[in-house]
């Protein structure tokens, strides 16, 4: 996958986590779609920086190779990274709509197992579409073999 397919498929995979996060709240929540709107717009932003950060700092405790990570080490890097991410916008949650921490614990719960779940799907809905369609380029450039 390319820099311009990478930037496609992040891009692609906010606008729908956003906006499917949006419609979530708003089916489990009295909140406006503008606050949500906003809400998971700020939301995403800081998941994507603290990605960058959180993956920095853990790559300095455990370097090498990534390929050699067990799983125990995979969910370990999981768990502290969606706690860390709950711990920077269970705040800013609250704030935003003006609920109780509690409140926005639930709810960012309720996002981050929905997230979770969406981005298996996600990914796994995108590699086969893609392969679909790399299958399909490749079979029509190559000319094909007379007997």
């Amino acid at each position: 996958m390319g820099a311009i397919e990478r930037v496609f498929h992040a891009v692609l995979f906010e606008v729908l986590a956003v906006s499917l996060s949006i419609v979530l709240l708003m089916t489990f929540t009295d909140h406006q779609v503008g606050a949500l709107s906003g809400t998971m717009i700020i939301i995403a932003t800081i998941a994507m920086a603290w990605n960058f950060v959180f993956n920095w700092i853990f790559d300095k405790f455990f370097p090498g190779d990534k390929t050699q990570r067990t799983i125990a080490m995979r969910v370990f890097h999981v768990i502290l990274f969606e706690l860390g991410l709950l711990v920077l916008t269970i705040p800013v949650m609250a704030v935003i709509l003006g609920v109780s921490l509690y409140q926005a614990l639930i709810m960012d719960i309720g996002v981050t197992v929905f997230i979770t779940l969406y981005a298996f799907v996600f990914n796994f809905i995108y590699d086969h579409i893609r392969a679909a369609i790399v299958k399909k380029r490749l079979s029509s450039s190559v000319p094909p073999i007379s007997i």
